[in-house]
């Protein structure tokens, strides 16, 4: 199973950016599938989740009101739509993708399988 992100770059404060990440070797059908992120210096820390039905999103407290997760099974692939972001949103950003077909939560322990990062840089 390989997850491939991809999206990032540099971005001005204020502006935005789409991540997407990619499948291979496993349906997204029906699994929970979230996107992490690790800033310089910090802890890796939750950003966003999408059940499996699509139809539930949860979002971390920075980012809520401004990040859209989304999901299309029938591309096994899953978005990141991030819009006016500060320079606090820096960082090294993770999909993963849960092997379970049942919403487990949103700690990285629920999650089985992850992408290799797409670099996020926010100009002030």
């Amino acid at each position: 199973v390989q997850l491939q992100a991809s999206g990032g770059g540099l971005v001005q404060a204020g502006g935005s950016l789409r991540l997407s990440c990619a499948v291979s070797g496993l349906t997204i059908s029906r699994r929970p599938m979230g996107w992490f992120r690790q800033a310089p210096g910090k802890e890796r820390e939750f950003v966003a989740v999408i059940t499996g039905s699509g139809r539930s999103t949860f979002y971390a407290d920075s980012v809520k009101g401004r990040f859209a997760i989304s999901r299309d099974d029938a591309k096994n692939s899953m978005y990141l739509q991030m819009n006016s972001l500060n320079p606090e949103d820096t960082a090294v950003y993770y999909c993963a993708l849960d092997w379970n077909q049942y919403y487990s939560g949103n700690a990285e322990r629920e999650f089985h399988y992850w992408g290799q990062g797409t670099q996020v840089t926010v100009s002030s």
